[in-house]
């Protein structure tokens, strides 16, 4: 690999636009996957896939060998474990809402996650955010509020 990919790689908003086209393609066959299935059962079968990759990545590089839950920090669990109960709220609601309306309309309120989650950051974290920054998480806003109208 060369020196320019290996740097890369290390790059976070490279990681972030991966996590973009990933998200994009996850609606699309999300939607397309809902049709003659109960939104529940489409969530269980997406989490077992996603279970399953994870495992084969996790084996892959090494990662599950001398794991040990209990000596791993209990405020990180603790934080870990609200997340995946939010992520499963999430995509319960996520998938309802597909199954109900248009991908194109219903992919850019669950985007406004990102006004929210700018928000938190700011209030929850004490993160700092610069006015070019806050004008970007307003476009988003406007932005989501505008496609979702009929």
């Amino acid at each position: 690999m060369s020196p320019g990919a290996s740097g890369l790689l290390q790059s976070w908003q490279v990681w972030a636009g991966l996590a973009a086209v990933s998200a994009a393609l996850t609606s699309l066959f999300a939607k397309l996957g809902l049709q003659g299935l109960q939104p529940d059962v489409a969530t269980f079968l997406r989490t077992l896939v996603v279970v399953l990759c994870l495992a084969v990545v996790l084996a892959a590089s090494g990662q599950l060998q001398g794991l040990a839950l209990g000596s791993l920090p209990r405020a990180s669990l603790l934080a870990l474990a609200l997340s995946g109960l939010a992520t499963a709220a999430s995509w319960l609601c996520y998938f309802r809402a597909l199954q109900l309306g248009p991908v194109a309309r219903v992919a850019p309120i669950d985007k406004l996650s990102v006004v929210l989650v700018a928000l938190l950051g700011v209030l929850v974290l004490g993160e700092q955010l610069g006015w070019r920054s806050w004008l970007g998480v307003a476009l988003i806003a406007l932005g989501g509020v505008l496609v979702a109208l009929p």
